[in-house]
């Protein structure tokens, strides 16, 4: 709202971490989370408090390359200093 994004497609809008309820291939309805070109059933783990999380330039950029990351069957380790939310994220 902010940005005053119109465009769907807008990478301001799709590099956001989006959840969306589709059905799966299975024909049943699952939540979905999507980041630009990357989505994947939710897992319904515990995400524990994180209304603590103050999110950031970073931590976006820490989310799209890590959902990239795994949709390349791949992993990631977020490093840095101390209370810079690398557990959080």
């Amino acid at each position: 709202a902010e940005e005053n994004i119109t465009d769907k497609a807008s990478f301001a809008w799709i590099s956001q971490l989006r959840y969306y309820w589709q059905e799966d291939d299975r024909e049943k309805h699952n939540l979905w989370v999507k980041c630009v070109q990357t989505s994947f059933p939710y897992g319904y783990e515990y995400l524990g408090n994180s209304m603590r999380l103050v999110i950031t330039p970073l931590t976006d950029t820490c989310y799209i390359t890590l959902m990239g990351a795994q949709s390349l069957s791949l992993g990631g380790a977020p490093a840095g200093p101390a209370g810079t939310g690398k557990t959080e994220t």
